[in-house]
């Protein structure tokens, strides 16, 4: 399943987990299971938000844009991080107003409980999938809305959990309580998909692993230059910079070095298909004391 049918059937399971969380508040009147539904009101805004970045995003490079749409998924992510923020405070507001005006737990009803749980189970399947396979097709979008998912998850089973035990008890008091511990978890989980968004939008280095890997393509790749060095990176949705210097000797032919170049580029790209090399070719006298050695 490609990206944008991933970002089209998150919009559906959204619609369908708020509509069931939006019963369980119905039948139970409980803050807390409201806080868990304002929370996927917002995952029904942030997945319309992913399926236009994703498919915007999907765009070929064009005279504009000669890089590519790539970081539009960024965007898409960093705006969900803020709407998840705002969920966050508006349960807060909730919280604290039901903090004066305590119910009496029988009349939730352990219906809605199920209804909830319901919506946990989808959200669980879902989440698991666009972490995994966002994680597969590098697209931030997705993996910031699986993320935000599992949020949800989480955040819903301590629900569950605390309205047993307050429907055992008889501590109504457990119900904003546990409302505001739903706010804390998700004002924690969008700041960490901002954070990471826009370390997206400020052109990041690809992870540690990626580049120990392209350093060992070059070291391999590169026969017949003396040195590779500045090796530099950058992650944009699915799209991987790659660019260096590569130091030849000065009375190597231009179509040599060429040849060099092609090797490296093909095998970069045999490892990631999605790189794009930039490759500088250099004179002897450029050479480094901390450059890559071709073996």
């Amino acid at each position: 399943m490609n990206a944008e049918r991933l970002a089209l059937g998150t919009i559906l399971v959204a619609v369908l987990v708020l509509a069931l969380k939006l019963l369980a508040w119905r039948l139970t009147d409980s803050v807390a299971l409201l806080s868990d539904a304002l929370e996927s009101l917002v995952n029904v805004g942030g997945a319309v938000m992913a399926w236009m970045a994703v498919h915007y995003a999907k765009k070929p490079a064009d005279a504009g844009h000669p890089f590519g749409h790539y970081k539009a998924e960024y965007f898409s992510a960093v705006l969900e991080g803020i709407m998840i923020i705002i969920a966050a405070l508006l349960i807060v507001q909730q919280s604290v107003q039901a903090l004066g005006n305590l119910g009496e737990t029988a009349d939730w009803g352990r219906a809605g409980l199920l209804v909830n749980g319901a919506a946990l189970g989808l959200n669980l399947i879902w989440a698991r999938l666009l972490i995994t396979r966002g994680s597969a097709l590098s697209s931030p979008a997705l993996i910031a809305g699986g993320r935000h998912l599992m949020s949800d998850v989480w955040t819903s089973v301590g629900v569950l959990v605390g309205l047993g035990l307050a429907l055992a008890t008889g501590w109504a008091i457990l119900d904003p309580l546990l409302a505001l511990f739903v706010a804390v978890n998700i004002l924690r989980e969008g700041y960490g998909v901002v954070v990471s968004s826009v370390n997206g939008l400020m052109d990041s280095a690809a992870p540690e692993e990626e580049r120990a890997e392209i350093e060992e393509l070059l070291h391999h790749a590169a026969t017949g230059a003396l040195q590779v060095h500045g090796l530099k990176t950058r992650r944009a949705g699915v799209a991987l910079f790659v660019e260096f210097h590569m130091v030849v000797e000065g009375s190597m032919t231009v179509q040599a070095s060429h040849d060099i170049c092609d090797c490296i580029e093909e095998a970069i790209q045999a490892a990631f298909p999605e790189a794009q090399v930039t490759i500088h070719v250099e004179p002897e006298h450029k050479l480094e004391p901390s450059g890559i050695a071709p073996g």
